[in-house]
């Protein structure tokens, strides 16, 4: 499958990822929807959007194409973005234009491999596929399978990753250099800096989550760092 206009228009440009932990107040369709419709007025060129219901509130905010994916958690398998057919089935009926899948080397559940999960994709719901690869291997597998775009997504989140720290600058210039297929560099970009540096190094687009909307784990990083102690030396 071809680049088709929603991917093109993420050429070059920032994507924000708009979410927020369950048990956060943040997790609201309309914080989000405003989270995404701020983003754009600054310039992002596309948002990253969690769930059906979430993917729905911020469709009918913005008009840059949306990134969907809808996580799972199974028993039997590490595999949780966008596991199988019917998850990617619901955030296509809600308005996303690209659908984002794990597409790691680990095993999926309910057998489905990772070539026909794309091309159901492809054929029934008509939409690009950006797979969230770890390594090279699975990046390989993944444009074996047809997929219309990599992500870094899950380097350094994975059990084969463990050992590294995002963001993944070396297996992005890897991946651009092996691959025609466009890479998103995602996970771990947390300065202007950070981002500039992965649009330099070939990166089609950037991803920016945590170091943009991630209020809940900014707040509790700087409150931890502002310990009991440094606040009782000014009581009277």
């Amino acid at each position: 499958m071809g680049l088709d206009s929603s991917l093109t228009t993420l050429q070059g440009g920032l994507v924000v990822s708009c979410q927020a932990p369950a048990t956060s107040p943040l997790h609201e369709p309309r914080v989000i929807a405003a989270m995404a419709a701020a983003s754009v007025s600054q310039g992002a060129v596309g948002v990253r959007i969690d769930s059906p219901e979430h993917v729905e509130a911020v469709r009918q905010r913005v008009s840059v194409p949306i990134i969907g994916l809808w996580k799972q958690v199974y028993q039997d398998s590490e595999v949780y973005i966008t596991p199988q057919f019917h998850h990617a089935q619901a955030i296509a009926a809600a308005g996303a234009d690209i659908i984002a899948i794990d597409a790691t080397l680990r095993p999926r559940p309910g057998g489905e491999t990772l070539t026909g999960l794309i091309q159901r994709i492809h054929a029934e719901l008509q939409k690009p596929v950006m797979a969230d690869i770890d390594t090279l291997a699975s990046a390989e597998a993944a444009v074996k399978a047809g997929t219309d775009l990599l992500g870094t997504t899950l380097y350094g989140y994975t059990q084969e990753t463990q050992s590294v720290k995002p963001p993944g600058f070396d297996l992005l210039s890897t991946i651009v250099t092996q691959f025609q297929t466009p890479c998103i560099c995602e996970g771990g970009i947390a300065s202007p800096e950070a981002a500039r540096k992965a649009l330099d190094g070939g990166a089609y687009a950037v991803v920016v989550g945590t170091a943009i909307t991630g209020i809940d784990i900014l707040a509790q990083r700087y409150c931890n760092a502002v310990s009991p102690s440094d606040r009782s030396k000014y009581r009277g």
